[in-house]
């Protein structure tokens, strides 16, 4: 009996082969040979059965199913086809697209000099406290994947928003989006983000409307730009990756004076990073920026520039530090939260002067539990403000980050926000936040 069955059992696996290859005819006769198998398998069966019986056996096998006719084999199919697209989120042009984001919850509570903002960027100068709890943090994405461009680019983007503008209303508010093509060692990008010279960010669960450490040193505003990538590999572990593009700044009015001003601007901007991995959890990263622009007011070009230095450091998997280091003049229009500059006289227009950055250090320590502590300032140039202006605005603090589950983080943080006002003093403002953050 085992020669029949496997000689069975071989024809068995080789009937669906030779059906897709077969005229109706032939299909016709496969049809009926299978099932004078099938019914000479179960002629076998029912004598082991038997034969079991007579020795002794009482479990006899089970008994053999029939397989699935081909109409209940489309059947099946067709089912499956359905959950699949059901499940599936796809664009109309057939890419799939993939939701992210964060649900994130604040509670705060601020001193008097809040100025009556969530998380404000700069002491208010009189006394106002404000304390509560915000959803309005909540950021909603969506990431893609599109098909092979030209020269076999890899074509991909993303879409972030939150409920920032809407008050209690729920209304989106455009964050970022870009849309890049990916060579093997060249990008094309075009989008609304940071600007080129200054990609980094502070980590913060409590500053999330605008970037964290606005008002003090980084400048962060998301701006419409097409920028462009290339990177130069000395070593496997080492190289130089050189961005350049074309930035849309947002212009504001003068500090001091009068004078109509347009309020988009087109800018050049530029970053060289160099990089160097020692291995899989040390790396080292340095890079050197600049903006160039000038800004038309009242009748006047006023030019604004800076250049920048960026960092990042891990000498251990347990430490990190990085920061932005920036020195220019008219850089308010990029995010500096001091609204700061230029002036307007009947002599002409006038760049204030800034110096700012930021830097942060963070220590993992354990593998839930994470703490991030950090400070900056933006120092504007007094010779070139009048009284009652900014002179500095420096905040320091840390946070907490515990990891209650693969993607779910609470967090606690403190800091202390201190403006200096030109004849007026320094205005201190206290912050305290709890945050529960789910990714997804």
């Amino acid at each position: 009996m085992a020669p029949r069955t496997s000689w069975l059992c071989l024809a068995l696996a080789l009937a669906p082969a030779s059906l897709g290859a077969q005229t109706t005819p032939d299909l016709t006769q496969i049809l009926a040979r299978l099932e004078r198998l099938e019914r000479e398998n179960r002629e076998l069966t029912e004598q082991v059965r038997a034969l079991q019986a007579q020795v002794g056996n009482t479990t006899p096998p089970p008994a053999p199913q029939s397989s699935p006719t081909i109409a209940e084999q489309l059947e099946i199919h067709q089912q499956r086809i359905e959950e699949q697209a059901q499940t599936k989120v796809e664009a109309s042009q057939k890419f799939p697209i993939r939701f992210a984001g964060m649900a994130l919850f604040n509670s705060f509570v601020n001193s008097r000099q809040s100025g009556g903002s969530d998380y404000p960027v700069t002491a208010a100068p009189t006394g106002v406290g404000h304390s509560g709890a915000t959803l309005r943090q909540t950021i909603l994405g969506l990431e893609f994947d599109g098909p092979q461009a030209i020269l076999g680019g890899k074509v991909s983007g993303n879409v972030y928003m939150d409920f920032t503008s809407g008050g209690n209303a729920l209304n989106l508010h455009l964050r970022t989006a870009s849309v890049q093509i990916d060579w093997k060692t060249r990008t094309l990008s075009a989008g609304l983000e940071k600007p080129i010279f200054n990609p980094r960010e502070p980590s913060s669960l409590g500053q999330v409307v605008v970037s964290p450490l606005t008002g003090a040193g980084n400048l962060w505003l998301w701006l419409p730009q097409v920028r462009a990538e290339q990177e130069l590999a000395f070593t496997p572990n080492t190289g130089i990756r050189a961005q350049i593009g074309a930035v849309q700044t947002r212009e504001i009015g003068p500090s001091l004076g009068s004078g109509t001003f347009e309020t988009v601007r087109p800018s050049a901007e530029g970053r060289f990073n160099f990089h160097h991995k020692f291995d899989e959890g040390r790396r080292l990263e340095f890079a050197a920026g600049f903006h160039a622009s000038t800004t038309h007011a009242g009748g006047f070009s006023i030019p604004s520039n800076l250049y920048s230095l960026d960092w990042f450091v891990n000498p251990s998997k347990r430490l990190e530090f990085t920061g932005v280091f920036y020195s220019g003049q008219n850089v308010a229009g990029l995010g500096s939260g001091t609204r700061q500059a230029y002036t307007i006289s009947k002599s002409g227009g006038r760049t204030i002067g800034s110096r700012g950055g930021w830097g942060q250090f963070t220590l993992h320590t354990l593998p839930r539990l994470d703490f991030h502590f950090f400070t900056g300032q933006v120092d504007d140039r007094n010779a070139d403000l009048g009284p009652g202006l900014i002179g500095k605005n420096l905040l320091f603090g840390g946070n907490a980050y515990f990891k209650l589950a693969p993607n779910v983080l609470a967090g606690i943080e403190a800091t202390q926000l201190r403006t200096l006002y030109l004849g007026q003093g320094v205005r201190i403002n206290n912050h305290y936040d709890l945050a529960l953050a789910y990714l997804f």
